[in-house]
C-alpha cells in the first residue's frame, strides 16, 4: 500500500484524491493547499485526510511514498524538485515545468534517485487514444499524412500563462504519442484580445512539422461559443475522426483515401483516385482515463517499469511550447525546436 500526498486542491486535485484514495494499491494521507477553505473542503469530502498549508510537512513525512502535484505551472519545478529530493515518486500535472531547463533538472534528479517521475498527460491513458494508437501501429490507416486538432471553449483566462501552454499540451502530447516522433519545427500565430488588461494570448494556431514528414495543426481558443474537442487524422488507407465531446461514437474510422495513379503514359497527367467506403465506429472500453493513469503510475513504482509520459516525454513537450513562444516573438516565423541533451533516462 503506497501512501500519497496531493499538493493542490483546486480544479484537478480532487480528482487525484478520489482516484488514489479508491485504488486498492494506495491511500491518500495529506492534501496541501494555500487556501484554507479548500483544505476544509478536502477534509470534509474525504474523512481521515489531513489538510496542511505547508507542503514541506508532506515531503518530510516518512510514511508518504508518492506526491501528486496539482498546482499552477510556475510552481511545478519547485514542488517536484522538493518531492524528489525527499525521496518521493512524483506524478505532476502537465506541462512538466515552465521551461525545458527546469524539466531536464527534475527529470535527471528522478533518474539519479531511482524514482518514478510521470507527467499527467491523462488523454494518453484514455480508451479512444489507446484505440487510435493501436490502429496506427497496426497500419490500419496506412502512412499518416497529417493530424489536425481543435480544442476550443469559453474558458478560464490564466494570468500566468497563455492559451498555448494551457490547452495545446493535450493535443501535442497525443500527437507525439501516436506518432512516436519529435516535432522538428513550429509556426505559431496568436492574439491577446484583452492585452490592455495584462491578459495573455487567448487564441492561437500552431503548425507542427514532425521528423517523419507528418504535418500537425493545433487550434486552441478560450473565446469560443461552444466546446469542441476534435482531432482528424489522415492516412493513405483510411481517415479517422476523434470527437471527445461525442457521447457515443467518439472514434470514427472512414474508408476514405486518395491514391496517386502513376501508370499513365504521360506522367504530367497523373490521376488522383478517390476511394470512398463505409464508416466504422469501433467499440471502446468504458473507464476513467485518470484512474487508469494513476493505476499504471502505481504499478510502475511497484514493478520498476517505465511509464508512458515520463520526464523526458514531458521535457520534449515543453521544448515544443518554448519554440511556439519564440515563433510568436518572431511574428509567426517558423522556428526549430531546441531539444535538451539526455544525460540519463528516468525510471
Amino acid at each position: 500500500m503506497l501512501t500519497v500526498g496531493v499538493i493542490g486542491y483546486g480544479y484537478w486535485g480532487p480528482n487525484l484524491v478520489r482516484n488514489f484514495h479508491s485504488l486498492p494499491g494506495s491511500t491518500v494521507k495529506f492534501v496541501s493547499d494555500l487556501d484554507v477553505s479548500r483544505l476544509a473542503r478536502a477534509e470534509e469530502e474525504n474523512p481521515g485526510i489531513i489538510g496542511v498549508i505547508d507542503a514541506g510537512e508532506v515531503f518530510g513525512d516518512p510514511e508518504v511514498d508518492v506526491i501528486a502535484v496539482a498546482s499552477p505551472v510556475a510552481s511545478h519545478h519547485r514542488l517536484t524538485k522538493a518531492a524528489l529530493e525527499s525521496g518521493k515518486h512524483v506524478l505532476v500535472e502537465k506541462p512538466l515545468a515552465a521551461s525545458s531547463a527546469q524539466a531536464v533538472e527534475i527529470t535527471e534528479l528522478a533518474a539519479r534517485n531511482n524514482l518514478v517521475l510521470q507527467v499527467d498527460h491523462t488523454y494518453l491513458y484514455s480508451s479512444p487514444i489507446r484505440r487510435i494508437r493501436n490502429s496506427i501501429a497496426a497500419g490500419d490507416l496506412g502512412q499518416i499524412l497529417y493530424i489536425d486538432s481543435v480544442r476550443v471553449n469559453l474558458g478560464l483566462f490564466h494570468a500566468d500563462h497563455n492559451v498555448i501552454w494551457d490547452l495545446a499540451p493535450h493535443d501535442l502530447s497525443i500527437m507525439m504519442n501516436l506518432l512516436g516522433r519529435r516535432v522538428t519545427s513550429v509556426l505559431a500565430v496568436a492574439k491577446a484580445h484583452y492585452d490592455e488588461f495584462g491578459q495573455p494570448h487567448n487564441i492561437a494556431y500552431l503548425t507542427l512539422h514532425f521528423d517523419d514528414g507528418v504535418l500537425g495543426h493545433i487550434h486552441v481558443n478560450w473565446l469560443a461559443p461552444v466546446k469542441v474537442r476534435r482531432m482528424m487524422i489522415g492516412g493513405t488507407r483510411r481517415m479517422l475522426l476523434w470527437d471527445d465531446v461525442e457521447p457515443d461514437e467518439k472514434v470514427r474510422i472512414y474508408e476514405k483515401s486518395i491514391a496517386i495513379d502513376l501508370s499513365q503514359e504521360e506522367r504530367y497527367e497523373t490521376m488522383l483516385q478517390y476511394r470512398l467506403g463505409d464508416m466504422v465506429a469501433p467499440r471502446l472500453e468504458n473507464y476513467e482515463a485518470l484512474r487508469s493513469e494513476c493505476a499504471e503510475f502505481l504499478a510502475s513504482i511497484e514493478e520498476g517499469r517505465p511509464v508512458v509520459s515520463d520526464g523526458w516525454f514531458g521535457t520534449d513537450l515543453v521544448a515544443v511550447l518554448e519554440a511556439a513562444d519564440r515563433s510568436l516573438l518572431r511574428n509567426g516565423s517558423p522556428v526549430e525546436v531546441e531539444y535538451r541533451a539526455r544525460a540519463a533516462r528516468s525510471v
